[in-house]
């Protein structure tokens, strides 16, 4: 997939702010946003993940700041998000992709499990855009929360992670609605199943690919980026009047109910 679809400069000025920045799809939309222009701050609980990623963007041409916390500690958050203000002076966009995912029964899967995939997901996306308002305000800014396709239906051994995107959704929505006014937009985007992701490698047996492919109408999986193109739409002016939108990526698949399971 080239880069050129988008121009080199859609997002020059721009200051992005990145959850789950180091690595797998929002590691993938923080090395786009920084090919087209944006200053990237990136956030993630594995500091080794954030110098790697740094590293590369900088060896590319681009601007990232990194500073290690954990979303599921609001004070934590509310550091990293004063420290790239401090950094660069603003903040423009808000990309929530920190999530925790495992295959578990629910009938094996312990309260413990079950709160932390909504503590890092649901409460994790909260905190970050509660800690962002003020920045964003001042920016007119915008949100975009990495979301999924799991609990459109219903997804076996996935019980914990449908339950917190959905919630990521509802986060969306409602402070869409509410800080529309203010002039942030909020959206998401929902991947379907993504190859390239050590998530993917880790959770679909290799067994199950090629049956999983022949129920995706576009005949392929996706990509890191199918999503960071996804994002780098959404994130432009071209989608200024998009609010409160979850795109969905993933080829048609959750159309025809069809589940990794």
């Amino acid at each position: 997939m080239t880069d050129k679809i988008f121009a080199d400069d859609i997002l020059q000025g721009k200051v992005a702010f990145v959850t789950g920045g180091g690595t797998g799809i929002t590691g993938g939309v923080a090395r786009a946003f920084a090919r087209h222009g944006a200053k990237i701050a990136i956030t993630s609980r594995k500091e080794e993940n954030l110098i790697a990623q740094q590293q590369y963007i900088e060896e590319n041409g681009g601007k990232c700041f990194s500073v290690a916390a954990d979303v599921r500690d609001f004070d934590a958050v509310q550091n990293a998000i004063a420290k790239t203000v401090e950094h660069y002076g603003r903040i423009d966009i808000v990309v929530n992709g920190a999530a925790g995912n495992f295959l578990c029964a629910a009938d094996q899967l312990s309260a413990n499990g079950f709160g932390t995939v909504v503590d890092i997901d649901t409460k994790g996306t909260f905190n970050v855009c509660r800690a962002s308002f003020e920045a964003l305000k001042e920016s007119k800014g915008q949100i975009l929360n990495i979301s999924a396709t799991l609990h459109y239906l219903a997804t076996p051994l996935q019980i914990h992670v449908s339950a917190a995107k959905a919630g990521v959704d509802a986060i969306t929505r409602n402070l869409s609605v509410e800080w529309g006014r203010h002039g942030i937009r909020v959206n998401g985007i929902a991947p379907g199943p993504i190859e390239d992701t050590e998530g993917m490698k880790r959770l679909l047996p290799e067994a199950l690919k090629e049956k999983i492919t022949k129920k995706i109408p576009l005949g392929r999986f996706g990509r890191i980026a199918d999503i960071e193109n996804a994002a780098l739409f959404l994130s432009s002016d071209a989608a200024s009047y998009i609010n409160g939108v979850t795109l969905v990526v993933d080829g048609g698949q959750w159309l025809l109910g069809t589940s990794l399971g």
